[in-house]
Parts: C-alpha cells; sequence; structure tokens
C-alpha cells in the first residue's frame, strides 16, 4: 500500500508572511521500503566503434548470459560492428556484457560510469547502454542538471523531478528492446557519468530515495527548465498536450542573468535556417500565450511565408526561450529581446535556487511548479 503526500498551492493573504507559508500539504507516512528500479541509459548510438572498459576486472557476457571471459581493469578495447553483432578483443558474439567486478565502474566512449555496459547491434552500427540503478544514475543527473553547490532543498526538489522524469520515460519506452532514455538534454537529462556526483548529490538523493510525483496514481512528466523569466507556462501553450498538473504559476527567476538575453540576426541568417522564405523581410509574433511567449512567429520572406509554431519558434531559431519582443536594427537586422531560459513549463530551476535561499522546502517548491501532485514510493514493475 502507497501512503502519498498530497501538495496544495494555496497562497497566504496573511500580510507579510512568504507564500510558501501558506501552501498547505496533506502529508501521511511514505512507505520506507524503496524498490530498485534499474534504468537503460544509451550513451552511444548507432555508432561503428565504441572504446569500453572497466575501472576492476570486468567480465565478458554473452547474449545467453554465458561467461566468456575477463577484460583487464583500467585497459581500453574498441568494441566493434561486424556482420552478425559485435567483435570485443578476441571474442565475437551477438552482443556483449561488461560487468565490473567488486565495485567497479564501466568506461564508455569517454567517460565513467556506474553499472554495467551493454554493447547490442542496431541497423546503424552499435548502440552502448549502461545498465545503472536509478538512484546511481541520479547521483550524476542532479550534479549535470544543478549546480552541486546549490541549496539541498532546491537539489532535493531536482532530484524528485529527475527520478520521476526518468521513470515516466521508462514507462513510455517500454517497447523499445534496447534503452530508455539517452544522456542529453535536447530530450532527456544530463547524464555524464560519476564525473558530475559530489557529496551535495549524493546528500539530495539520498534523502529523496524512492519518491516519485504522481497525479491520480500515475507517475507524472514532470519536465523542468533552466528559467521561465518570471512566469511559467500552460503546457497546452508550447505543447499539444494538457496534463492538469503543468499549469502557469508565478515564478522567481528574474535576477538571473542567464535568464535575460538579446539576440540579433541577420535577414540571411534566418533565411539559413528557415526553408523555403528566401530572404526575408518581416519577422511578426502573431499569437502569444497569457504571459507574453511567442506561440506562432511569422516568417515573411520575397519567396514564401512560413509560420513557426509552438517549441518550433524556439528550436528552429536556436533561441532561449520563446518569450520576447522583435524589433528592427537600423542595418537591417532583426532584435529578438527576451527572457527565460528552456521552454518554460514545470519546474524552473533557477526559481527553485532562489526560493530555497528564501526559505522553502523541496516539497514547497514541487507543490508550486506541479500543481495536485502526489509524493509515492516507487514501485518495481
Amino acid at each position: 500500500m502507497k501512503f502519498p503526500v498530497l501538495f496544495g498551492s494555496i497562497f497566504s493573504q496573511i500580510k507579510g508572511q512568504h507564500w510558501w507559508l501558506g501552501i498547505l500539504l496533506w502529508i501521511a507516512l511514505v512507505a520506507p521500503a524503496q524498490a530498485s528500479v534499474i534504468l537503460r541509459i544509451a550513451i552511444e548510438r548507432n555508432v561503428n566503434q565504441v572504446k569500453v572498459g572497466s575501472s576492476t576486472a570486468a567480465v565478458i557476457k554473452d547474449g545467453t548470459g554465458r561467461t566468456l571471459g575477463q577484460l583487464p581493469a583500467m585497459s581500453a578495447f574498441y568494441a566493434q560492428a561486424v556482420a552478425g553483432g559485435v567483435a570485443l578483443d578476441k571474442w565475437q558474439s551477438g552482443l556483449f556484457w561488461i560487468e565490473p567486478t567488486g565495485k567497479g565502474f564501466v568506461y564508455i566512449g569517454d567517460r565513467w560510469y556506474r553499472g554495467r555496459t551493454l554493447v547490442v547491434p542496431t541497423d546503424k552500427g552499435l548502440t552502448a547502454v549502461n545498465w545503472v540503478d536509478t538512484e546511481e544514475y541520479l547521483y550524476s543527473v542532479i550534479g549535470g542538471e544543478m549546480d552541486s553547490r546549490w541549496p539541498q532543498e532546491a537539489l532535493k526538489a531536482q532530484a524528485i523531478a529527475a527520478r520521476t522524469y526518468a521513470l515516466y520515460e521508462r514507462e513510455k519506452q517500454r517497447s523499445n528492446p534496447i534503452f530508455d532514455l539517452g544522456d542529453t538534454p535536447d530530450r532527456w537529462q544530463i547524464y555524464k557519468g560519476v564525473s558530475s556526483e559530489s557529496p551535495g548529490t549524493y546528500a539530495a538523493v539520498d534523502a529523496t530515495a524512492g519518491q516519485v510525483l504522481t497525479y491520480n496514481n500515475k507517475i507524472i512528466l514532470s519536465v523542468f527548465h533552466a528559467c521561465s523569466g518570471g512566469h511559467t507556462e500552460n503546457v497546452e501553450d508550447v505543447w499539444q498536450s494538457k496534463e492538469p498538473y503543468l499549469r502557469a504559476v508565478q515564478d522567481y527567476d528574474q535576477n538571473i542573468k542567464e535568464c535575460n538575453w538579446v539576440r540579433s540576426f541577420s535577414p540571411g541568417e534566418i533565411s539559413s535556417m528557415i526553408s523555403g522564405v528566401g530572404n526575408v523581410k518581416d519577422m511578426i509574433p502573431e499569437e502569444r500565450s497569457p504571459f507574453q511567449s511567442v506561440k506562432a512567429l511569422r516568417i515573411i520572406g520575397d519567396r514564401g511565408t512560413k509560420v513557426l509554431k509552438g517549441e518550433q519558434v524556439r528550436t528552429a531559431l536556436r533561441l532561449k526561450s520563446t518569450r520576447f519582443n522583435v524589433s528592427k536594427g537600423a542595418d537591417g537586422s532583426f532584435i529578438l529581446q527576451g527572457l527565460g531560459f528552456g521552454h518554460g513549463i514545470g519546474m524552473s530551476q533557477w526559481g527553485a535556487y532562489n526560493l530555497a535561499r528564501q526559505g522553502a522546502n523541496h516539497l514547497q517548491i514541487l507543490g508550486h511548479y506541479y500543481q495536485g501532485v502526489a509524493l509515492t514510493p516507487i514501485k518495481a514493475k
């Protein structure tokens, strides 16, 4: 049986109080038992060869689990794609497991990782997957996503959000026979292996071990971003979805210099990014969210017009955010002055930092950015 901790976001009306003192939490005991969940993280995908190794002697196994031999400690080897599977040192098999002895780390590409390595052939070469316990994965992710010197309450909030996101993706990727997540922030979370671990990340992960956010007993899409520039967005104003817990809320990151930006584009630069419009004559924000992020941007050229919508506005022009104004420079350039860094949905990391510095705890931070969710112990599936 699970005993959730429910979050509400009720703002205090008492003059002089900080808002988070008015957040109402329905707190019950959280079941102490923690399920161990293994994640499959693709480190190298569709490559011709990948460098692998182990800090201790590593056992090499084939796809049936049969031991083929050992790799010596602290030695690099290249796994290569060959007809019928993978070649590694003196062995050839349909796939290889590399399992370090003792408490060793594995080496994949150019980094050290906890757990073990699976090297498997794909249609386009090889994919190297790090099989790692969720909590050990998070030791690294928290240090990649946040500065480990930040307040512990911000790091704890990040730990729960990152754990929730990873398990949400794991569930979504059940049809993928090879991996659950990648290691990059464009779609997943920043995962650099042991290099981004620290005492601060260990403490935050251990203090929140096994805890995830749920809504109606389902793990939520706990997305986060660097900063929103003063107000987060409703999810439907950015993506084509409408999760009830991803609601726009006041943010606390306006004082962060990384969240205030200016980009200047020549007409030619925009033309090179947006095909089919020719020489760009004008850029017009056609639709905005209630909090002034651009939902639709019309780009007018001498050969055609294109309308970018939602996240496409940010990704096509490689912008920090979609909250910006457009003006023209004297030289004909387009000047975009903006706020925020990222998609603006869910938790603002800089907002969490500021709230933690002002005394908010990690539950209050999470309850602010993810509306109506519950804190629930994970269950292995």
